[in-house]
């Protein structure tokens, strides 16, 4: 009936989840009647930091059912199979259909090794490969290092940063390495625009890592690690090469996907094709990831919905040359005022490194842990 709260149904509890529920209940009030649904129980937060170079900082976790009660919200555990679009409702895989007026998916994507016989990089696992990488170079064992960034859609900036992380550590325990960083041909950086590219290539120049490009590559196994560069054929030899995943999205019936089965949005973010259906995060064809990436994207359908729902908000375009940002970087800025304020007390110190912020992890913990100090 006229009147009535705007039927919100948002699929999945991850960064772009959370923050569109967040926004939109910060943005929209009672205008909108809010669902989150998605197959975990919790959010686990996972900022990276080299203080403590073999594990990972105190991750924080956010159970989803209070996070949506928090949120005015109701929480549903369910995985969605179906989405019927003109009638307006989802098919769970327990066979219960949901209704919505408006439905975001922020599914995700499932991370995919690009190469075989190297390690590759996955944030479930990033303190064992990250830890042993240093470790290796501490006692000498790992004196030429590559990262392999490959083509198609994945977390590039991840790349870059570990680069630049693994080479600071190393130079400020004294050790010599040479890192090489290979990437596709145009980098995935080109989308973010020519001063995104421009102040991170100045980045590695100034860290002493080589940059080379390639179509693919190909590796030999030996004594070192050979990696041939295609098509130029250049090879190089290395003691460890760490690999950065390919992101492939799932399948959702009634919902278009590319060749990655990933969903195509328009710059409002909403799903190409489909009336009242926004997609964010890396379940999107939008081809560089991150958690900023998933959080702007977040904020622009929560904006988006919110002028829907009657709210005073002008809905804004995600602009990928304001992705220059993402390089330096928004954290979810919804989401960093909840954890800010979980524990008043909580005031944590972020380390220097020396090393720039070129992905959102240690915006994140810069953002989202400085408890009452403000910093």
């Amino acid at each position: 009936m006229e009147g009535s709260p705007l039927r919100v149904l948002i699929l999945g509890g991850g960064v772009a989840g959370l923050e569109t529920l967040m926004g939109l209940r910060e943005l929209a009030g009672n205008r909108v009647a809010l669902t989150l649904a998605a197959p975990d129980d919790e959010f686990v937060y996972r900022p990276v930091t080299i203080a403590q170079p073999y594990s990972v900082r105190d991750r924080r976790r956010i159970a989803l059912a209070q996070a949506a009660e928090d949120a005015g919200a109701t929480f549903v555990a369910a995985t969605v199979d179906t989405v019927d679009s003109k009638g307006k409702t989802v098919l769970t895989s327990s066979g219960e259909r949901m209704a919505y007026d408006a439905l975001v998916l922020a599914v995700g994507a499932q991370a995919i090794p690009a190469l075989d016989h190297v390690m590759t990089w996955d944030d479930r696992s990033d303190s064992k490969v990250l830890g042993g990488l240093l470790r290796d170079s501490e006692e000498g064992y790992l004196e030429r290092l590559a990262v392999v960034i490959p083509p198609g859609p994945g977390w590039p900036l991840r790349g870059y940063e570990l680069a630049l992380l693994i080479t600071q550590r190393a130079y400020d325990g004294s050790v010599e390495i040479h890192t090489t960083i290979v990437q596709p041909e145009p980098p995935p950086l080109a989308l973010l625009g020519d001063r995104a590219v421009s102040g991170i290539e100045a980045e590695l120049e100034q860290a002493r890592i080589t940059v080379v490009s390639a179509e693919h590559v190909s590796i030999e196994r030996g004594h070192r690690v050979g990696i041939v560069l295609q098509p130029s054929r250049q090879r190089l030899e290395v003691d460890r090469a760490l690999a950065m995943p390919v992101l492939r999205g799932g399948t959702i019936g009634g919902i278009p996907a590319d060749d990655h089965k990933l969903i195509p949005i328009d710059s409002l973010c909403r799903v190409e094709g489909l009336e009242r259906v926004w997609a964010a995060g890396d379940c999107t064809a939008f081809p560089v990831k991150s958690g900023g990436v998933a959080a702007e994207q977040a904020d622009v359908i929560a904006g988006d919905i919110a002028a829907i729902a009657g709210a005073d908000v002008e809905p804004r375009s995600f602009d990928p040359a304001y992705a220059l940002k993402l390089a330096g970087l928004p954290a979810a800025r919804f989401i960093e005022r909840r954890l800010a304020t979980q524990e008043p007390g909580l005031a944590m110190h972020v380390p220097s490194t020396g090393v720039p912020v070129l992905t959102y992890l240690q915006k994140d913990l810069a953002a989202g842990w400085r408890g009452e100090t403000g910093e």
